[in-house]
């Protein structure tokens, strides 16, 4: 008598996007692995959410260990390979972020994503260089949450030259989203939350990060094109030791998104902003490893929010 294999459990949540390589000078191969695909497969997994991801890489990245980080996390891993990956060399400022472009990347094709992951309840569309075609907009099913980091669309490369901004405008993927995370550096400060939003469709949800300062999250009642926004301001989770600020913004999103999928990662009161709490906690912890190793396990950012809670209830005297 044979014993049989227990099938794994299908995805809850695909990612989707190219794995970035970003410039290092602390790693013997010179670079790590990044971009949101990366850090918000692990986030997700590491929450406890089967997952799945769809993961663009060039030659040199298909071999990162960072990959086997996913892999032991339970990430179902599918590689497309690209001839062209995106490659960044980041250098931190006093006045922020200079981002340079060493290579831009290669299309992620459709027909890419296995078949039967079409059914998933739950996506996160993670482009890093722009390497989402529009038609990933139909891919997740009607009813199926998707999330979207809009920063990875907002961006001109030309190798060998600074990452420059490109004014937000209509896109399918931006208009097929439940959710979309922005940072407030990735647009042109004079651009109002309310013209961001009217990029999406009403009734889904922006949430805006600020870092140290938090951020906000605005939301509009489906389908009442004149109601006004409602804008929640959330504070940020302080780290204890800043390492490396890489990721922070994809992984903010990605278990934002992750209690949005599902609700039972905060006991379900989304309405009393646990899962804002639970997104700031888990990007605060990121920032105090290098690279992807900084993303937390599910007890550690459990952890977070309760110091976190701790330090809101001795501010209000309570």
């Amino acid at each position: 008598m044979t014993e049989e294999t227990a099938a794994p459990a299908p995805p809850v949540v695909i990612v989707v996007g190219a794995a970035a390589r970003d410039i290092v000078d602390d790693d013997p191969r010179g670079w790590r692995l990044g971009g949101g695909v990366s850090y918000s497969a692990l986030t997700t997994a590491r929450l406890g959410l089967p997952t799945g991801a769809v993961v663009g890489v060039d030659e040199e990245a298909s071999s990162a260990s960072e990959l086997d980080l996913l892999r032991e996390a339970g990430v179902d891993v599918h590689l497309v390979p690209l001839e062209h990956g995106p490659i960044f060399v980041n250098i931190e400022r006093p006045e922020g972020r200079l981002q340079l472009c060493g290579s831009r990347s290669d299309p992620l094709p459709v027909d890419a994503l296995p078949a039967p992951w079409r059914a998933a309840p739950g996506w996160i569309l993670a482009p890093v260089a722009a390497e989402l075609p529009p038609d990933w907009a139909g891919v997740p099913a009607d009813d199926a949450f998707v999330a979207v980091g809009w920063q990875g669309l907002l961006r001109e490369l030309v190798a060998g030259e600074a990452v420059r901004h490109i004014p937000p405008g209509p896109d399918p993927i931006i208009r097929r989203a439940d959710l979309v995370g922005l940072s407030r550096d990735d647009v042109d400060r004079d651009i109002a939350i309310a013209d961001l939003y009217g990029l999406l469709r009403r009734g889904a949800s922006l949430a805006v990060t600020q870092g140290d300062h938090g951020g906000l999250v605005a939301h509009g009642a489906h389908g009442d094109r004149d109601a006004a926004l409602e804008l929640r301001h959330y504070p940020a989770v302080p780290s204890h030791d800043l390492v490396d600020a890489t990721g922070a913004g994809d992984v903010f999103l990605a278990a934002l998104a992750a209690a949005r999928i599902e609700p039972r990662l905060v006991g379900g009161r989304i309405g009393q902003g646990f899962d804002l709490l639970l997104a700031a906690a888990a990007a605060s912890l990121v920032l105090e490893g290098p690279g992807m190793f900084g993303v937390p396990m599910r007890d550690v950012v459990r952890v977070r929010m309760s110091e976190a809670l701790d330090r809101r209830a001795a501010a209000r005297g309570v």
